[in-house]
């Protein structure tokens, strides 16, 4: 099948570049935009509780004026706030509201705090539907812009915090972070390219062609958004450069090194690209099968962040996966040789040492090479038993000198950290009017509850069946400590409390965290499983054995363990940061596990092509390691650059996210790769490939011999690798 695509794309070349283009230009004029959203509530089934006190607020209370921002006042020396001082909050405040600003509803100042030291204005706003109407992010744009002459003249600074303040420097932040990665994932490809190939063509080959392929797969995945009413997560227009460069590149990597090694074995130009599709055509389809499957796992998910990003993720890779087979072979074969100019290395073969070294070393000691790698994976693994989930995308995320949370650290001077987003009770009754004294009682009770900071007087809803409290926490609202207080505490006590005939329901921002860690310790025990058997029973049927998949997966369950721990120790315990993000741990497992599964399919068939040949367990590993290992190699260092450049955006979850990622991809390739699986294929000998027993000769497999000196036949052999120790032309 391979070489049949392949005779039929170099001989019409022009025809398949120009259906590319054609395709391109129809999906980016009639796709809609990608969007996305940074709401998790927006994310969550109905049927969780805070979505359920949500529908509450939404029915009985439609006119409820909802926290949109918080305006946090204190003197400039940093003493103790004047009847002056409060009297010009109110003048500030009140011109602010006269300002007419849209979405700002109210501009009310609050008490003192006890100790004097801060004041605060709310900012009222509607309860926002869209998660894509930038509107209140407008609005404290121009707040900002207009408190700034306001405090002229007095002993007042004050800075904005609150969701709709910390979604606008969310956005400004995640504008730039686009920027530094696209450039950063450019300039890494262009650059390792070059040390690679020597070739300025090979160097901006991805760049131009991914570049091409790049807003056609960005307005499918927004087309499938569209139809089948899913939400992105804000993240996923950064993920998707990193996914389409990275993976296309490594596509093309392949495509280039078999194309370069039939070359040195005597075939012309079309000739060589047609064996190239056609010996890696099934190794690419494969392991893009393998990460495919793997993202849409997601869809089992139950929290829509992950189902989205799942279908996002696998669209992007079948695109990448097409334009391997066809788009780039026609752009090859057109440019033939002259693609690798100005170099003329691509015309012998190198004679380097280092993965023969390795590899003769692990054919000699492969139970060593075995217990080393998997000694060195499992202690970094170790790191991961301190993993804690965070929450709170938006703030942790942010740089600590935004004004939002500048601000939110001065308000919590004198107020309980959860102020600027309470969390929401709501008691609704089935038998009748709520009395007031029934609803001052159980008011009593929640503001007992440990964690509590105050609880509001109640609102009662206007036929009186639904009472509404608003409850500040003693901690900020996505810390551990504000959803032990949530999900331990305050809902147990609101639903065993509520008086007969009527039901409490808790809900706000902490709620819905409480929800989705209970959402994302369901989805753990059902995509991980899922995904990991759909990547075995792929990796039985190219291997056709059922011993090989299971070792297989334990090396990149390995892998995924200690990407997780290394992430740990980092960002937990040398960089002090609250949490790993909530949704890392899947994102993680599906990428090291897909993509390092990419690595192990390369290694594996290779190993397959050696023992075909003759070579014994041991002799067929430390074959395989010297020739597949540059391959290898090369793809996972440029991968792992390629997600690296998440680091760059200066946003903790995308750092969090770019590192383990990068670290995940090295381990895979180095590790499990090109140490472990090797040895340890070698270690299980010829039951490694039961019952299809691949590693015995086919018939029509026999080749002559190959040149004087080469330990392997002549002509191409592995699926996309080099050849000997082919570190660079």
């Amino acid at each position: 099948m391979f070489s049949g695509l392949g005779r039929f794309v170099v001989r019409r070349p022009w025809w398949i570049i120009l259906a590319w283009v054609v395709a391109a230009g129809a999906v980016i004029s009639l796709a809609p935009k990608l969007t996305s959203s940074s709401d998790e509530a927006s994310f969550l089934p109905d049927h969780y509780e805070s979505i359920r006190a949500a529908d509450v607020q939404e029915s009985e209370f439609p006119k409820q004026q909802n926290v949109g921002a918080i305006i946090v006042f204190q003197r400039s020396d940093g003493g103790k706030l004047t009847a002056a001082d409060s009297a010009d909050v109110a003048r500030v405040s009140k011109d602010l509201q006269a300002q007419k600003i849209p979405e700002v509803q109210a501009v009310v100042p609050s008490a003192v705090s006890p100790n004097r030291l801060v004041q605060t204005s709310v900012v009222a706003m509607p309860k926002m539907t869209d998660p894509e109407d930038t509107a209140q992010q407008d609005a404290v744009k121009e707040l900002r812009s207009d408190l700034k002459p306001e405090l002229k003249g007095t002993d007042l600074r004050a800075g904005i915090t609150g969701s709709a303040a910390q979604a606008l420097d969310e956005s400004d932040a995640s504008e730039r972070a686009g920027l530094l990665v696209g450039v950063g994932t450019i300039v890494i490809i262009i650059v390792l390219l070059l040390v690679i190939f020597r070739s300025p063509i090979i160097a901006l080959l991805p760049v131009v062609l991914i570049g091409l392929i790049s807003p056609m797969a960005t307005g499918l995945i927004a087309s499938a958004n569209k139809a089948f009413d899913m939400k992105a997560d804000s993240s996923i227009q950064e993920l998707l450069t990193v996914v389409l460069f990275g993976v296309g590149t490594d596509y093309i990597l392949f495509l280039l090194f078999r194309y370069r090694e039939a070359l040195r074995a005597g075939e012309d130009s079309k000739g060589a690209m047609i064996h190239a599709v056609e010996r890696v055509g099934e190794a690419i389809t494969s392991a893009a099968g393998a990460v495919i499957v793997a993202f849409a796992a997601l869809t089992l998910s139950s929290l829509g962040m992950l189902r989205s990003m799942g279908p996002a993720l696998a669209i992007a890779v079948f695109v990448t996966l097409l334009a391997g087979l066809t788009l780039v072979p026609a752009v090859v074969s057109l440019l033939g040789t002259k693609v690798f100019w100005p170099s003329k290395s691509w015309r012998r073969e190198p004679q380097g040492t280092g993965f023969a070294r390795l590899g003769g070393s692990i054919a000699r000691k492969p139970a060593v090479w075995a217990l080393v790698s998997a000694l060195f994976m499992g202690a970094l693994t170790l790191g991961a038993l301190g993993y804690k989930a965070n929450f709170d995308l938006a703030g942790s995320s942010l740089p600590k000198d935004k004004e939002s949370m500048v601000a939110l650290k001065d308000l919590q001077k004198g107020f309980p950290a959860g102020t600027t987003d309470p969390t929401s009770v709501y008691l609704t009754s089935d038998d009748g009017p709520i009395t007031a004294a029934k609803a001052a009682a159980f008011r009593g009770r929640l503001d007992g509850v440990e964690g509590v900071g105050e609880v509001s007087a109640p609102r009662l809803s206007p036929d009186r069946t639904t009472a509404s409290y608003s409850v500040v926490l003693s901690d900020p609202p996505a810390s551990d400590k504000a959803l032990e207080t949530v999900k331990d505490r305050l809902r147990p006590l609101a639903h065993e409390e509520a008086p007969a005939g009527t039901e409490a329901l808790v809900g706000g921002t902490t709620a819905v965290y409480v929800d989705i860690n209970k959402a994302v310790d369901r989805d753990y025990s059902v995509v991980f499983p899922v995904a990991a058997l759909a990547i075995m029973v792929i990796l039985g049927l190219l291997l056709r054995s059922l011993v090989a998949p299971w070792y297989l997966m334990l090396s990149v369950a390995l892998g995924f363990g200690a990407t997780l721990g290394a992430t740990s120790l980092l960002f937990q315990q040398i960089g002090s940061q609250p949490g790993l993000m909530f949704m890392l741990p899947v994102i993680m497992y599906l990428f090291v596990v897909a993509l390092g599964t990419d690595y192990n399919i390369l290694m594996v068939s290779r190993l397959r092509e050696e023992a075909r040949e003759g070579r014994t367990p041991h002799d067929a590993a430390g074959t395989a390691v010297r020739h597949s290992g540059p391959t290898i190699g090369s793809a996972g260092v440029i991968l792992a650059g390629t997600f690296a450049t998440l680091m760059l955006a200066g946003n903790s979850t995308l750092s969090q996210m770019g590192f383990s990622l990068s670290f995940g991809i090295l381990v895979a390739a180095f590790v499990m790769a090109m140490i472990f699986t090797p040895a340890l294929t070698a270690l299980i000998g010829h039951a490694a490939w039961w019952p299809g027993h691949g590693d015995r000769r086919r018939a029509g497999d026999e080749r002559p011999a190959g040149p004087a000196g080469d330990e392997r036949p002549a002509g191409p052999a592995g699926p996309g690798e080099p050849g000997a120790d082919d570190v660079r032309p």
